[in-house]
């Protein structure tokens, strides 16, 4: 059977115990590898490696950083196919999705960041013409990145781009459920030329290898992205040490439907908002509110697109939603669509698993589900679902509509749907999240702050915002 391994110091390395993980896949239910169980003897020789590998990677010119990237970024291109369909076999996604979003988005991420490092510049500042400050940024050293399973490839190389760019080398951590495309990456940095130790791999699961890196005192930033009771710990972890920190946790967020919204546009939004990628999303609007007047009509005609989406075989092109990621999360998810019964929420579609050919039966799929009449203090309007489930609630004034947004303990994201420019503007500044899109969903713009507010992270990342994470800012004053 396949054994997914660690990569260390630019060389492919089984974990020192020997031990390894079951790895799933999502469609069938069956272990088709075998994921590195990695320790804290494995952590560590990572972040020797990348200890050792940055004198000389920080010194190297701009430009040879950056052309690096750019192979990288060509190599990814290259084996799209290959990592798509790697992608959807360890994670569930559709194969399409992933071709058209998952890997041109790492490609991208590789790119964008050469481009933004290779042009970015510092300011100086005249005094009389007698003292002249400047300032000059620089790495910190290891980068410990750690990646969730839902956008694996995407999300890693959203933190590793940066990374090097600024001249850190990096210790990855992904997801021990989807570390296919990850280990996949050593083959493409050693393609590349990358210098040995610039940028390492290690797979296992986050209480033993993870716990390693984030405690360590020879990696001095921590790039995390996950789940919040998570994030929690990373922070305690980290601050006896007084590590840099970036935090992009949970979401519960809101998609807003005012009056005026046009269906023919908004039905398509929300649908995808609401389920692309199996909801795993941690911005998928999982609380739909939609203005009284428009309620009923929105309701039927969500529920007829809800009902026309295709769950099935992540092979086939027009699959819309393959399966949830692994068992656990199966259960979680099917856990609190009872939770909703319970709590006499009506189920409008969806809560079951689909009808599908044998070699799927014991896959972890599930169809799209729509629940209505749920108290907004109820346990399902507070936690975070991510998977397929969404409940749609009518309000009466835009302030309510602003007020059970707001009542959560996230703050990551929202979306509003309107025809009325004055009315999203004013919505907007009156949620607590740290993006609000207008009209659209998911549309990600890399040059803009990303985060959350509240217990949706701390920190922004994002264009220079990932440069100022990733570098520590000095100034120099000289008398003239």
């Amino acid at each position: 059977m396949e054994k997914l391994l660690n990569f260390i110091n630019g060389e492919y390395a089984e974990p020192s115990s020997g031990q390894f993980l079951d790895n799933y896949n999502p469609s069938t239910g069956e272990v088709d590898s075998l994921v590195a169980d990695s320790n804290e003897m494995d952590m560590i020789l990572a972040i020797q490696a990348a200890n050792k590998a940055f004198d000389r990677w920080k010194k190297r010119p701009l430009k040879e950083r950056v052309d690096y990237l750019f192979k990288i970024s060509e190599l990814i291109e290259k084996n799209a196919d290959a990592l798509a369909e790697a992608e959807s076999r360890d994670q569930g996604k559709p194969v399409s999705l992933a071709k058209k979003v998952d890997i041109p988005r790492a490609a991208l991420n590789f790119r964008f960041f050469a481009g933004e490092i290779l042009h970015h510049k510092e300011v100086s500042t005249d005094v009389d013409g007698k003292l002249l400050n400047y300032t000059l940024r620089q790495p910190l050293g290891v980068a410990g990145l750690i990646s969730p399973w839902n956008l694996p490839l995407y999300l890693l190389t959203w933190k590793i781009a940066p990374a090097l760019a600024c001249g850190n080398t990096a210790v990855c951590k992904p997801s021990e459920f989807t570390s296919r495309t990850a280990s996949m990456l050593g083959e493409i940095f050693n393609e590349a030329g990358l210098p040995p130790g610039v940028c390492n791999i290690v797979l296992g699961r986050g209480e033993t290898a993870g716990q390693t890196l984030v405690s360590h005192p020879g990696v001095p930033l921590i790039s995390f992205t996950g789940g919040t009771a998570t994030g929690e710990k990373i922070l305690k972890s980290t601050a006896a040490h007084f590590k840099k920190v970036s935090l992009e946790l949970g979401g519960k967020n809101a998609t807003i439907i005012l009056k005026d919204a046009d269906l023919k546009k908004t039905i398509p939004g929300v649908i995808n908002a609401s389920f692309l990628n199996q909801g795993e999303v941690c911005l998928c609007g999982e609380k739909i509110l939609v203005q009284e007047e428009l309620y009923d009509e929105f309701v039927e005609k969500f529920v007829e697109a809800t009902k026309a989406i295709k769950v099935g075989d992540p092979k086939d092109i027009k699959t819309f939603m393959g399966p949830l990621v692994s068992k656990q999360h199966y259960d979680k998810v099917t856990g609190m669509i009872e939770m909703a019964k319970n709590d006499q929420g009506k189920i409008l579609v969806g809560g079951d698993r689909p009808d599908l050919p044998d070699d799927l039966k014991k896959g972890y799929f599930l169809n799209p589900t729509v629940i209505t009449d749920i108290s907004n203090c109820s346990e399902l309007h507070q936690t975070e679902v991510f998977g397929p489930v969404v409940t749609i609630q009518p309000f009466k004034y835009s302030a309510d509509a602003a007020k059970w947004a707001n009542n959560s303990e996230y703050g990551l994201s929202a979306s509003i749907w309107t025809e009325s420019l004055t009315k999203a503007h004013k919505l907007a500044q009156s949620l607590d999240v740290g993006t609000v899109w207008i009209n659209t969903w998911l549309n990600r713009d890399l040059r803009v702050p990303f985060g959350g507010f509240k217990h949706s992270g701390q920190g922004r990342e994002g264009g220079e915002h990932s440069i100022d994470f990733f570098t520590e800012q000095k100034t120099v004053s000289l008398q003239l």
